[in-house]
C-alpha cells in the first residue's frame, strides 16, 4: 500500500515454492483450497438445480392446467348420453 488508507491486495502464493512452510502446512493448504472449490461447486450446482426444478414444475403444471381446460371444453360426452337417452326412450 503507497498511500494510507488503501487496502492491500492478497496476493496468490504457490505453496511448493514458499520456503517457510513445512510439508504439513502444504497439505493443510491443500486440503482448504479443495474444500473452498468443492464449496463453490456445490454453490453453483444447487442454483442449477433449483432453477431446472423451477422450470419443470412449470411445464408440468401448465400441461395439468391445458387438460383440465381441454377437458373442460370437450362435450362429446354429453352427446354421447343425449344419443343413449334417445335410444333407451325409443325402445
Amino acid at each position: 500500500p503507497g498511500k494510507p488508507g488503501e487496502a492491500a491486495f492478497a496476493r496468490r502464493i504457490d505453496p511448493s515454492r514458499e520456503p517457510g512452510l513445512s510439508p504439513e502446512q502444504r497439505r493443510l493448504m491443500a486440503q482448504v483450497e479443495y474444500a473452498q472449490r468443492q464449496r463453490a461447486l456445490q454453490r453453483r450446482l444447487r442454483s442449477r438445480n433449483v432453477l431446472l426444478a423451477l422450470g419443470i414444475g412449470a411445464v408440468t403444471f401448465g400441461i395439468y392446467g391445458y387438460t383440465f381446460y381441454s377437458v373442460s371444453q370437450e362435450r362429446f360426452l354429453d352427446e354421447l348420453e343425449q344419443e343413449a337417452e334417445a335410444a333407451r326412450a325409443r325402445a
